[in-house]
Formats: C-alpha cells, sequence, structure tokens
C-alpha cells in the first residue's frame, strides 16, 4: 500500500519512484555509515532533479506542487541521508525560480543552479537565532561582507555554492545570497550526528567574505524573514510522509499480524494527518504565509511526530533485538525519526511539541 495521491503522475515521478526502489532504498544503511557521495549527486542529476522546478526555458520540468511534494516524498522515504542533501539544494532551487518569476534579474551563478549544473547547500537557518547567533552582514562598496560559522550545511563537500542568509544588525536586514564554495570558506568536517550521520553536515566558517551585489537573491526585514519562515516551520512536510510510508510499508510486510495490524490501524491516520498538513499548507499559501492557522498547522505537525515515534517504535518492537543493530532499517527509521523532531524547529514550533508533552 501507499498513500493516496490525487491526478495524474507527472512522468518524472515514475522515473523517481523506480530509482528509489531499485538504487537508493537498497543501498540506505550503507549510505548512513558512509555518506552521500559524488555518485548520488550525478544519478540526481541525470534524472533532471537538480532543476526539476525550473522552468523549461532553463532545461528545468517545471513540476508543479503536488508532483514536488511526491518526489520529496519518495526521496525522503527511499534514503532520507540523500532526501536530506538533496532537498537543500531544491528548495533553494525552487526559490530562485520563484525569484525568476518575477521578472527579476539572475545572476550567472544562480542561472547555473536553474541549469542543474551544480549543487547548493543551504546556511540559512542561523536567522532563526539572531541575536544570539547568526552570520553578520555589512556593506561594502558593490555588495556586503559576511562573517561568522553557518550551524549547519548538508552535503558538505559535494556543494558547489551556498546560499547563505546573513544579518545587518544595524537595520536588521536579511541579505540572502550565494556563496561559491572557495577556500574562503572552512570546515572541521563532517559533524558526528546520531542521525542522518550520512548526509555530510558540516559547520561551516565565512571570515570576511566578499558576496557581490549581482550574487544577492533578496533584502528584507528580519520581521518579513521570520514571517516568511512560519511558511516552513510551523507544517508537516513531505519527509514526514515519505518516512511514514516506508515505514508503514515495512510493517505491512511483517509475518507477524500485530505488527501488520499497527500499519492497519496507523496508515488511515498518516492519511489524514497528510491531506490536512497539505490542505492547511496550501490555504495558508494562499492568504499569505506567516501565521495564518499557526495553531491548526503547529497541531498537526506535533501529531504527525508523535505518530512517527509511535510507528518506529512499533518496527522496533517487531524485530526484537535485531531492530537495534547496525545492518535493520527499523533503528534507522527510529533515529530519522528522531531527527524530524528537530528539523526545522522554531521557537514556537518547540513549546507546542513540548506542551503536548505535558498534556
Amino acid at each position: 500500500m501507499t498513500f493516496a495521491k490525487t491526478g495524474t503522475d507527472h512522468p518524472l515521478v515514475a522515473k523517481v519512484r523506480d530509482y528509489a526502489d531499485t538504487v537508493l532504498r537498497p543501498r540506505a544503511l550503507a549510505t548512513d555509515r558512509d555518506g552521500v557521495d559524488t555518485a548520488h549527486i550525478e544519478e540526481l542529476a541525470a534524472l533532471g532533479l537538480l532543476n526539476h522546478t525550473a522552468p523549461p526555458r532553463y532545461g528545468g520540468a517545471g513540476v508543479d506542487r503536488e508532483t514536488d511534494r511526491q518526489v520529496h516524498e519518495i526521496i525522503a522515504g527511499a534514503c532520507f541521508n540523500t532526501w536530506l542533501v538533496w532537498a537543500q539544494h531544491a528548495s533553494l532551487s525552487e526559490r530562485i525560480s520563484t525569484l525568476e518569476a518575477t521578472g527579476a534579474p539572475i545572476p550567472p551563478l544562480a542561472q547555473r543552479i536553474l541549469r542543474g549544473e551544480l549543487l547548493l547547500g543551504a546556511g540559512v537557518s542561523d536567522v532563526r537565532r539572531y541575536p544570539d547567533h547568526y552570520i553578520a552582514a555589512r556593506k561594502a562598496e558593490g555588495g556586503w561582507i559576511f562573517d561568522g560559522t553557518v550551524s549547519w550545511v548538508s552535503g558538505w563537500g559535494l556543494n558547489s555554492a551556498l546560499t547563505v542568509a546573513a544579518v545587518e544588525k544595524d537595520t536588521e536586514t536579511v541579505v540572502t545570497a550565494l556563496v561559491p564554495v572557495d577556500d574562503r570558506l572552512h570546515s572541521a568536517g563532517p559533524l558526528a550526528l546520531g542521525a542522518v550521520a550520512g548526509s555530510r553536515t558540516a559547520r561551516v566558517a565565512l571570515r570576511d567574505v566578499f558576496v557581490p551585489e549581482e550574487n544577492v537573491l533578496t533584502t528584507e526585514s528580519i520581521e518579513r524573514a521570520r514571517f516568511l519562515d512560519q511558511g516552513v516551520s510551523n507544517d508537516a512536510r513531505a519527509q514526514h510522509f515519505g518516512l511514514a510510508d516506508t515505514v508503514l510499508r515495512e510493517l505491512e510486510l511483517t509475518p507477524e499480524q500485530p505488527a501488520q495490524q499497527v500499519a492497519a490501524v496507523w496508515r488511515p491516520r498518516f492519511d489524514q494527518l497528510r491531506t490536512t498538513a497539505y490542505d492547511l499548507s496550501d490555504e495558508a499559501r494562499t492568504h499569505g504565509g506567516g501565521a495564518y492557522r499557526a495553531e491548526d498547522r503547529l497541531a498537526v505537525k506535533v501529531a504527525v511526530g508523535e505518530a512517527l515515534s509511535a510507528i518506529t517504535r512499533a518496527l522496533l518492537i517487531a524485530r526484537s533485538g535485531r531492530g537495534l543493530a547496525g545492518d535493520d532499517t527499523a533503528q534507522l527509521y527510529a533515529r530519522t525519526a528522531l531527527f524530524l523532531l528537530v528539523q526545522g524547529q522554531s521557537a514556537d514550533v518547540r513549546r507546542a511539541q513540548l506542551a503536548e508533552l505535558t498534556a
């Protein structure tokens, strides 16, 4: 079984599903251990997944929102490490596509991204922590100077450029720009994470890096940046449901009937959560995003996190002691579910999660 789909699948979806089932899923445990490598990125590029949201004039597929969600679900469910590296690129590539649609000038580096010629990394989440921790921006002739340490960059060593969000503290202006990966950027190596350890996630230091004006994507107030961020952090998203689908499928294939019964109970619940999450996200987008129906969206996200915890525990229980072995997917999915509790976690999300645990 799988989650219900609406409409007709885009041809890309069938190709991605075949790749996920024949390539990504069989090596997911090895990827978690050894890391995403250049072969993964070359495969994604060959499928057109480095610019699948870009307009056809850039060689992209120009897929719609529903197709994009399907692709994210499939890849996240097959290999979450690969998904995390790719998703950093995909979400930012989509942002550039949106900017291009406004008629704004697109710098050469951004055009290469739209053509799917390179992998982009993300260094934008530290804005959530301002003023406690952030990348500092200061105006300079012809551009900006960025200085600070990005807390999380996934795919480090594979990225050709980063999208970095920095803050000019005097005016509290958020400057988001493309920064090529070169010898001005430094990392001590991947972080020793307990989950998604194969995602090549690292802290990356920028020391007085000059960013030319042409590489600046947007400048906006900190209030506006936080408003837009709520459209990301408040929602349960495709990666949650991709993982859920995979875990439920493995429960359904478990010989013991009690495990199958768990799946039978939880699949319709996830179907409903998925429908509600996507409907709320789309409704919020239609109404300008931000805090629109924030409590409802947060409630669904918290419920999805709790539900993922339940079904991954169920799979561990069904596998008994072997579920904790490094060669068993049960422990991989359980650790991934923990990661999803903190991925994209804003202060509002954290409060809602903790409040649920005191209810």
